[in-house]
């Protein structure tokens, strides 16, 4: 649903107000507009054991087939998610986004081949307990998908409460994500938003290994990261 946002404006500041209030941005790629939404319902991936790493991806974690960094290549991240036919990470999009990640809120997950190759990614925005996925790309299969249970690693162990996925859909079902009636997601927006003690950074990259992580899988050992591959 757009929203009419005469506060609102792609600065750092304008983007935290927006996120806070449970919007955010997306451009038109085809006239460099810019518009605002609030969805009802909201998308969103559990953060507990709800959440679900398919059998077959649970093997490619385990298997550290991908060196998974955050926050090393947020430009070339924001510049894959958008390198395809129909975007709404329209050129203003970007500029406005590598401009909140200087400013601290905006964070990406970068998932790399032995050899050095940028094999995907995803990005989105950090505040309080509360963290806002963007998008995701990938040029290996599963890629995209590792770095997303890198991230949920990452945000179980810093204690965030929400992560919102905007809208949902079926790739996203597959992890657990659900919707929920925006009402509800306020309430869980303003709870995350005043947790304490939440932090992106903890200097302690070894706590961000997700190979050893236990999550809900599709096979009988739900709490082992056991499977087979599978594509993107």
């Amino acid at each position: 649903m757009a929203m009419p946002s005469p506060s609102l404006d792609l600065t750092p500041e304008g983007l935290v107000r927006a996120y806070c209030a449970g919007a955010f941005p997306m451009g038109d790629g085809r006239t460099g507009a810019v518009r605002w939404y609030a969805p009802d319902p909201r998308g969103i991936l559990p953060l507990g054991e709800r959440f679900h790493v398919p059998s077959s991806l649970a093997r490619l974690v385990r298997q550290g087939r991908f060196c998974v960094t955050f926050d090393e290549a947020f430009e070339r991240v924001i510049a894959g998610c958008a390198d395809r036919e129909r975007t709404w990470i329209t050129p203003r999009i970007q500029r406005a986004y590598r401009a909140l990640h200087r400013a601290g809120p905006a964070h990406s997950v970068e998932a790399w081949t032995d050899d050095g190759v940028l094999a995907g990614g995803l990005y989105g925005v950090a505040l309080g307990g509360a963290f806002f996925g963007e998008s995701m790309f990938y040029r290996k299969s599963n890629a995209s998908k590792v770095a997303l249970v890198h991230l949920v690693r990452r945000l179980r162990r810093r204690g965030y409460r929400l992560l919102d996925t905007q809208y949902g859909n079926a790739h996203l079902e597959q992890f657990g994500g659900t919707e929920i009636p925006r009402a509800e997601y306020h309430r869980r927006l303003a709870e995350a938003l005043r947790a304490p003690g939440v932090t992106w950074q903890d200097g302690d990259a070894s706590s961000d290994d997700a190979s050893s992580e236990a999550y809900e899988t599709d096979s009988p050992r739900a709490a082992s990261l056991t499977g087979v591959d599978a594509p993107d």
